[in-house]
């Protein structure tokens, strides 16, 4: 086994199973595109950038 195919299969597995949830639930994931950019991808498949204000809790 080569742990680390293993832990790709497994972080894409996680990815997926959050686009499930968010379909189920009407809402949104959140990730970081391989460019560096937080984006939020919506359950119908739109994508939208988030700014800098977005990704602090205040």
């Amino acid at each position: 086994m080569n742990r680390t195919h293993d832990l790709g299969k497994l972080i894409k597995l996680t990815g997926d199973r959050a686009k499930i949830d968010a379909k189920a639930n009407d809402t949104y994931i959140v990730y970081k595109t391989k460019d560096g950019v937080f984006v939020k991808e919506y359950s119908n498949g739109e994508v939208v950038r988030m700014n800098e204000r977005d990704l602090h809790h205040e």
